[in-house]
């Protein structure tokens, strides 16, 4: 395949020499701590996932686990995950901008997306995980494109202004809730024997009550039963609940998802330029970083949790006395500083051993995330070993270590044989149109 007016015909993929190994490492992190976060919802049906009410787990290791991982890495990971794809789209561009003229680097990269969407749906139909984030990378990294040439500092600004849109989102989410309740309770007052009801105020009072049963323990457990029987039933069952979800979430959380992806995608480019990816900062940078970060993100998330305890989980009455949502401020604060404090491990130079060993991990990030899924699936659903709902929460960590095991041992051999892992050989074969040579 030729261009007209160039004798160029396709860019070699990154070059093992030309790779920033920290970065590698960097993402055997974030694939790892994505399935301790992914967990619950491959192996625990929804109601229970993330709320340990619904089983009273209060008091018990179950709740112990909960807490530390909530408080601590949740949401951190995919955040980190975000980051290094935004500074893998100045690395991708960046290095053919330099070598291929007009406008082959966009073909590339764009192609490269378009494929990532296909992938994505591998991922959610044939795979069967409704958690799959390929998708919003493949399709707000197509829109990063445009900023890549940006200074750090517009970057920066860049991911402030998703931060805004993102709060302002979780906020109107909050408010609209309230309203619901608000209009719902003041109809609920009114004496049906003196005033008959309008339709409006019964669909005020429909909408109000329906919240408010959805809230309770005993609808949230009717609901894990419902699950239970769909995920370990026929694969037709499974595909329906998983696939359903999945489009559901896209249609109802896209526009919310959005500013959350764009905002790591911004500081990954701002951190890649200002060297903080690279490890080219001072360590004073990172401590900052961590200090500040894990400071102000844990003290938030602990105020979040603990309101959420203080009402045991029921929606209704979280909403009505909740003033004002801070879950995004949280996550991202405890993102950067998470990543504040891996960076000073590496500065340290006490764990190379560490991120030496990790780094073969994120080489193949593509296939392990992709295999995450594979493995979970065939031990959790029904077409598979149908542990869905069977173990306790603590128990289902213990099928985390054993894949973070099984994926640090075959991504370490794997690359000593092979030039990538399968799925990421297949994605440049395809962004290229050209088969890669895969052994070394």
């Amino acid at each position: 395949m030729t261009y007209p007016g160039t004798t160029v015909t396709f860019a070699p993929p990154v070059a093992q020499k030309e790779r920033i190994t920290i970065l590698d490492s960097l993402r055997g992190f974030a694939i790892l701590g994505i399935l301790l976060m992914n967990i619950p919802s491959f192996g625990l049906p929804g109601p229970v996932a993330y709320d340990p009410s619904v089983l009273n787990e209060w008091g018990t290791i179950n709740f112990t686990i909960w807490y530390w991982v909530a408080w601590m890495p949740n949401g951190t990971q995919r955040a980190l995950f975000s980051m290094l794809f935004g500074a893998g789209i100045l690395l991708f561009v960046g290095g053919k901008e330099q070598k291929l003229p007009g406008t082959l680097p966009a073909d590339y990269f764009f192609r490269r997306q378009l494929w990532l969407i296909l992938f994505s749906l591998f991922d959610v139909f044939i795979l069967l995980w409704d958690g799959d984030i390929l998708l919003e990378y493949a399709c707000f990294g197509m829109l990063m494109y445009s900023f890549r040439k940006l200074t750090p500092n517009a970057l920066l600004i860049g991911a402030a202004l998703c931060f805004l849109f993102m709060l302002a989102r979780e906020n109107r989410n909050l408010y609209q809730n309230k309203k619901i309740i608000e209009q719902g309770e003041t109809v609920a007052a009114i004496d049906t024997s003196v005033t008959k009801l309008t339709l409006l105020q019964k669909e005020q009072l429909e909408a109000m009550q329906a919240f408010k049963e959805k809230s309770t323990r005993s609808s949230k457990i009717k609901k894990m039963e419902l699950a239970k029987e769909k995920m370990l039933g026929s694969y037709q069952n499974l595909y329906d609940e998983r696939t359903t979800s999945y489009i559901d979430a896209e249609f109802n959380y896209l526009f919310l998802v959005c500013w959350d992806v764009l905002i790591f995608m911004f500081l990954g480019m701002a951190f890649f330029k200002m060297g903080i990816l690279t490890g080219d900062a001072s360590v004073k940078v990172y401590a900052l970083m961590c200090v500040v970060g894990l400071g102000a993100g844990l003290f938030f998330s602990y105020l979040k949790l603990q309101h959420s305890i203080d009402f045991k989980f029921n929606a209704y009455e979280l909403t009505k006395n909740t003033s004002f949502a801070f879950n995004e401020l949280s996550r991202t604060l405890r993102s950067i500083g998470f990543l504040g404090f891996i960076m000073l491990l590496y500065k340290s130079g006490l764990f190379k051993w560490l991120f030496e060993l990790l780094r073969p991990v994120g080489q193949m990030a593509f296939t392990n995330y992709l295999m995450q899924s594979l493995m979970c699936g065939l031990f959790f659903y029904g077409i598979g070993l149908g542990y869905y709902g069977q173990l306790e929460r603590y128990e289902i960590y213990y099928v985390v270590a054993a894949v973070w095991t099984i994926q640090i041992i075959y991504s370490n051999i794997w690359l000593r044989f092979f030039r990538f892992g399968p799925f990421e050989w297949a994605w440049r074969s395809l962004t290229y149109w050209k088969v890669q040579p895969m052994w070394r």
